[in-house]
């Protein structure tokens, strides 16, 4: 059903930025203006790179505002492998997060934006390593479709296909990138595609050299364009609305100034020929690209020049005779964009308003809901509904004049269809091998969320030409202090679990409780609760009745597992909580991501857990821990029955840090709070009088204090990205390979992402190097881990990447790091 239902939503959209979850689209007069010179533009460009902030806004900006042309960002990862700035979300949920705000910058810059099915599995030293993970053909297969999809006249690399890219991720873009520019042309390449879309040559693949750092591959005898121009009906220059744009990515903390005045952009040519004066040399970009266009640019240049900025009205008869032209034309991709921007610039100027609400943030499929539909007419014009559709095929016959700046608001009370998935990323609705996203369709790719599974039609006509509207059912409050608040409508199952923890920890046969939590999502729903165990666990009370009467009622059923033998080896498992109600099973659990730059993100995953045994002791039990920027390392360590206490200003400056047998700092602290200036002098006084301080990785720069431990060493960029790359013991010998758990190179066994990043250098000699480790045909690096004792206490920096292994349930991460927390004190 959830192919069939979307398949049918499919031709309501062409390539192109929806933003689900904001207000009906309001231009002004300037907005206005400036898309009509773009309907007067033809010429389109795509951008590629490998993640979310990879792009250059400034050029995006120029490419779709200043000179008109079609512009779109096809971004291969979500950005799913990096670290987040602003909270503890990490893998796929960050991917969600730097979707969104990848979306936020293009509807600040005007381009539009794509992704492949890649997954961003973090660094990558080179392209080998990158396409052992990610399936090379499929990835170059969603780079032709998009190509074949969008149709861009020149494609635009952001790296070279070397070593200069900085990164394996990089380097695989602007391989794909090259190779993709010449399959796209192929019918011989993916003849698949050739059912719905044409082969496709674009007439240049340029790079858009850079200067970053150290590397500058700009040259004057470059190609050039100068982006820093002044556009006055934006009141901005394209150096400003880079700035607005990159600084949408909150979560990597690229926040930046404005820049303002002449900027240069470097270009060098991989194939096709060298443009000479303009990006779009040998392009025709007017009307006359179309056959019987001559014409109707004649009508779009005597609409542009007769535009009243006080009276956008008056250029919709001028608009309708042109849409009217447009429409005779034989079919093609250059007439169903110019007529989708016709469309728009007659409803804006027309001042057509128009969006469609739930009652209730929440819906469950098969249940009943209040929808509304509300429309004015601002313009003036003479405009009539003539239907309006709710889901279901729900007709409202409200057939009606449009009159001149009157509200008018249709309700109606409706059933929810049956088939209706429920709001989950598209991307996510399927589990899916490790490098690699799975589509429910392949007309899918491409796309940067979701197409809305609600959704009303309204059909309108305007000075006797007919029209259709499509409008998501959102949901709007007013929330005191923000006011009008929109977010995308929710689409649940009726009750989903929450697991107390998302990783249980067993060092013996002791029965622990594991609390779920469930949530009703629509009236009167009861059956009963069991979890999926794997057969190494059992539980004394799994089948459990539950009884939610009104839909937000919740209860908490405790259920109590133990494994079923001794604890010798360490081992990760799975359960799932299942719930039978209604005759059918659900496992599904909601998350909610909320940030107030993004819309509301919600998903429901399956409601599962890691149950993992492992030979665990510890020989403290009080830690102290001052967050980060965001990880999940002091939960995990609760599991394992340490007593954790945050620590802020007043602990730490007028506490008794002596109470903790441990002191922890999250990770990329050193960069992100600057009371550690004030705070280090502390720590360093607790750890000389007998405390054990563990500092978990930061970046090499920026820094809040240079001096991060109590003798000097330096931050590197020095990484190790493969997950099982072998590791040496250098001290064997070494108390904290042996108290209290014995560490074996088992306990290095599945790790996820990495072993380790940001390695130190220039380490004096007080410190000891514990291990060493490298990828593949590279030196062994020794600074991932530093201890030193100090006074009578003893100091750790590692760049190990416990911040990922711990809330991933990876046993020997687990035996490590308590054994770094537990070093003698002297």
């Amino acid at each position: 059903m959830y192919l069939r239902y979307y398949t049918t939503l499919l031709f309501i959209f062409l390539i192109g930025n929806s933003a689900w979850a904001q207000p009906s689209p309001a231009l002004n007069a300037a907005d206005i203006r400036l898309q009509m010179k773009k309907l007067d533009t033809f010429g389109s460009v795509l951008y590629i790179a490998a993640h979310p902030d990879d792009e250059n806004t400034r050029l995006l900006g120029y490419l779709a505002k200043e000179k008109c042309y079609r512009t779109g960002y096809l971004s291969l990862t979500r950005g799913d492998g990096g670290q987040n700035l602003i909270g503890n979300e990490q893998s796929e949920l960050l991917g969600l997060i730097r979707t969104q705000e990848l979306l936020a910058a293009r509807r600040i810059d005007g381009a539009e934006q794509f992704f492949t099915r890649a997954q961003d599995f973090g660094f990558s030293k080179n392209p080998a390593e990158t396409f052992t993970i990610w399936n090379r053909e499929k990835i170059l297969g969603d780079v032709v479709y998009m190509i074949r999809k969008f149709q861009p006249d020149v494609i635009i690399c952001r790296f070279p296909a070397d070593s200069r890219a900085g990164h394996g991720h990089h380097t695989a873009s602007a391989m794909l990138a090259e190779e993709a520019y010449a399959a796209a042309a192929d019918p011989k390449r993916f003849p698949e595609q050739l059912k719905t879309l044409k082969p496709w040559q674009a007439k240049r693949l340029l790079w858009n050299t850079f200067n970053f750092g150290s590397t500058n591959t700009t040259s004057d005898d470059q190609f050039k364009i100068d982006v820093g121009t002044f556009n006055p009906l934006l009141g901005k220059g394209f150096g400003e609305i880079a700035a607005e744009s990159r600084s949408q990515h909150k979560s990597q903390g690229f926040g930046v100034a404005a820049s303002r005045g002449a900027s240069q952009e470097y270009f060098l040519t991989i194939k096709g020929d060298t443009p000479k004066k303009s990006l779009m040399d040998g392009i025709n970009t007017t009307w006359t690209r179309l056959e019987g266009g001559e014409a109707i640019g004649k009508m779009v240049d005597q609409a542009l020049s007769a535009f009243q900025v006080d009276n956008p009205a008056a250029s919709v008869p001028a608009l309708l005779d042109i849409r009217k032209a447009i429409q005779a034309l034989p079919e093609g991709y250059w007439k169903n964009q110019k007529l989708k921007e016709t469309e728009q610039l007659i409803f804006a100027c027309a001042g057509i308003w128009a969006e469609a609400y739930s009652n209730a943030p929440v819906v469950v499929p098969g249940t009943n809901m209040d929808a509304s539909v509300q429309l004015i007419n601002r313009g003036n014009v003479k405009a009539s509904i003539k239907d309006v559709v709710l889901p279901g095929n729900t007709s409202l016959g409200a057939q009606q004049p449009l009159q001149d700046n009157k509200l008018v608001t249709l309700s109606r009370n409706l059933q929810v269809p049956a088939g209706t998935p429920f709001s989950q990323p598209y991307w996510l609705a399927t589990d899916h091998p490790y490098g690699m996203y799975n589509t429910p369709d392949p007309a899918w790719i491409g796309y940067p969320e979701n197409i809305p599974a609600l959704q009303a039609r309204i059909d309108l006509s305007i000075g006797g030409q007919d029209f259709t509207i499509y409008r998501p059912l959102q949901y709007k409050y007013t929330d005191p202090v923000k006011g009008e608040i929109y977010q995308p409508l929710i689409i649940a199952p009726p009750v989903v679990a929450d697991i107390a923890n998302q990783v249980y920890i067993f060092t013996d046969t002791k029965a622990q409780t594991v609390a779920v939590k469930l949530r009703a999502m629509a009236d009167n729903v009861q059956g009963t609760v069991e979890l999926k165990l794997p057969s190494s666990f059992t539980s004394s009370n799994n089948n459990q009745p539950f009884e939610l009467a009104q839909k937000g009622d919740e209860m908490t059923l405790s259920f109590n597992l133990h494994p079923v033998k001794t604890v010798t080896t360490n081992k990760a498992d799975t359960f799932t909580v299942v719930m039978h109600t209604q005759g059918k099973n659900y496992n599904q659990d909601m998350q909610q991501i909320r940030y107030d730059h993004i819309p509301l993100i919600t998903l429901f995953p399956t409601a599962a857990a890691r149950l993992v045994t492992v030979n665990l002791k510890h020989n403290g039990n009080k830690i102290g821990y001052i967050p980060g920027a965001g990880d999940m390392v002091a939960a995990s360590l609760r599991q394992v029955g340490y007593e954790v206490t945050e620590l802020g200003e007043k602990e730490i400056m007028n506490g008794d840090l002596s109470q903790y047998d441990a002191i922890i700092t999250g990770v990329r602290l050193y960069n992100v709070n600057g009371r550690m200036k004030y705070w280090q002098p502390k720590l360093m006084d607790y750890v000389k009088n007998g405390g054990n301080l563990l500092v978990q990785y930061n970046v090499n720069g920026p820094l809040v204090i240079n001096d991060l431990g109590p003798y000097p060493f330096s931050l590197s960029r020095d990484r190790v990205t493969d997950e099982k790359a072998k590791v040496t013991f250098t001290q064997p010998k070494n108390e904290v390979f042996h108290y209290p758990n014995e560490i074996t190179d088992a306990d290095f066994d599945g790790w996820v992402q990495e072993r380790g990043l940001y390695f130190t250098t220039n380490v004096n000699s007080a410190y000891q190097k514990i291990f060493t480790m490298n990828d593949k045909n590279e030196p062994a690096l020794d600074g991932s881990t530093l201890i030193a004792p100090y006074g009578k206490g003893n100091y750790v920096y590692t760049g190990l990447s416990f911040f990922r292994q711990l809330p991933a349930g990876v046993p020997g991460a687990y035996r490590i790091f308590v054994n770094l927390l537990s070093i003698k004190k002297r």
